[in-house]
């Protein structure tokens, strides 16, 4: 039986870093040919209704072995984030006893417990690391080595009985489009989890409100010997944008339940300049005040260089998937129950994010998530302990099983 350590290895060789504002989809090639690897996988495992369409989700059943339950969904996405080099990937072992890891001598590369004390969380652990050149992509492909490791577990004849299990594979999911082509009356699943999270034992049913702002400046050139009255920066109007937001409410200030205004990209020049932020908040009333005030700020400026100058643009990406799930808490308890079988302690925590799950709750399909087992996602720093890539095949076949009673 092939391990899920052995799995990521496999994929992570794929680069399949998503690209934001792509006119095609999925947005890089790569997640197909991952995702069409992947298929082929699935039926010579045995796995039946294996397809992938023409959008590169990949999705396949197991089949019952008990005529119990409702049908299951575990899902995990495809892409890689954008935020670091997504390959060539190179993955290295490390038996962490403590201290510092060097990544990358050459380039001076080095994870310390002082920058990032989830070191001291894994002290004892086997850690697959990256050469600090690139993310190591934990996030997802250690959730999808999970699942397919669970399926060829539960395709042996001494398997433990089940319910009918749908898997599924999105592609652009880091971009925030993982479920904008899914067809959820074709996967036909009842309920669902994604496998998304981070460190073993995370649980989450809740989740940021999130958008996206754009700010588009229109500055005025004029030679600076003669600018006096006549000339906008737009580069500058951009920095005094960003000077009217709160200072404190910003991702490097904030945790928990905490909102924040982030600064994802700038570029400009005296004549033009784009911002884009990501709006985030647990709470509705609260996000819905965080729109207000960068509107408010794009009226303050234009009041101070002239009608026009800058405009707001406002898209929403995904909203807080717990009014859902509270209807539903079954799913969760059924999930901390699965950890404490395998001696996990469950971390139910609200997710500084969203995932796909977030999104396909409001849709109709109740799905809260569950650990992958990795840290430092989108970085070069990102590593996942081996323990915990096995360690979550144990936890969804409990979680199956105790599902299909």
């Amino acid at each position: 039986m092939t391990t899920a350590t052995e799995r990521f290895l496999k994929y992570i060789a794929v680069n399949t870093t998503s690209v934001d504002d792509a006119k095609v989809y999925p947005s890089s090639p790569n997640q197909k040919v991952l995702g069409a690897q992947i298929a082929e996988e699935m039926k010579a495992m045995g796995l039946t209704d294996v397809i992938q369409d023409e959008y590169g989700y990949v999705m396949g059943t197991i089949p019952a072995t008990r005529d119990k339950g409702p049908t299951i969904g575990l899902i995990s996405h495809l892409d890689t984030s954008n935020a670091v080099s997504g390959g060539p990937i190179h993955p290295a072992f490390v038996d962490y006893q403590g201290g510092d890891i060097v990544l990358n001598k050459e380039q001076d590369i080095v994870m310390t417990p002082s920058a990032f004390p989830c070191l001291n969380e894994v002290k004892g652990k086997r850690l697959i690391v990256t050469d600090g050149t690139t993310l190591l992509g934990a996030d997802d492909k250690a959730g999808v080595a999970e699942i397919m490791t669970l399926a060829e577990r539960l395709l042996r004849p001494d398997a433990p009985k089940h319910g009918k299990i749908r898997i599924g594979f999105t592609p652009d999911e880091e971009v925030g489009e993982g479920t904008k082509f899914f067809d959820l009356e074709k996967f036909g699943a009842q309920i669902a989890y994604t496998v998304d999270g981070g460190a073993l034992g995370e649980l989450e049913y809740e989740n940021f409100n999130a958008a996206t702002a754009t700010i588009t400046i229109k500055g005025v050139s004029v030679h600076t010997g003669s600018a006096k009255n006549q000339m906008i920066n737009a580069a500058a109007v951009g920095c005094e944008f960003q000077s009217l937001l709160p200072e404190k409410e910003q991702p490097v200030y904030t945790e928990g339940y905490e909102g924040f205004y982030h600064l994802s990209s700038i570029e400009g020049s005296c004549e033009h300049c784009e911002m884009k932020y990501l709006l985030r908040e647990h709470d509705a009333e609260k996000f819905a005040a965080q729109k207000r005030k960068v509107e408010e700020i794009g009226r303050k400026l234009n009041e101070k260089w002239g009608s026009g100058v800058v405009t707001v643009s406002i898209r929403d990406s995904y909203a807080n998937m717990r009014p859902i799930i509270e209807n539903h808490m079954e799913l969760v308890d059924e999930a901390r129950h699965a950890f404490e079988a395998c001696g996990v302690k469950p971390i139910v925590q609200p997710i500084r994010g969203g995932t796909d799950g977030a999104r396909l709750s409001h849709k109709g399909l109740p799905c809260p998530n569950l650990s992958t087992g990795g840290y430092l996602f989108h970085s070069r720093y990102e590593f996942i302990p081996q323990e915990s890539l096995e360690t979550m095949v144990d936890v969804l076949e409990k979680l199956i099983v105790g599902l299909s009673k």
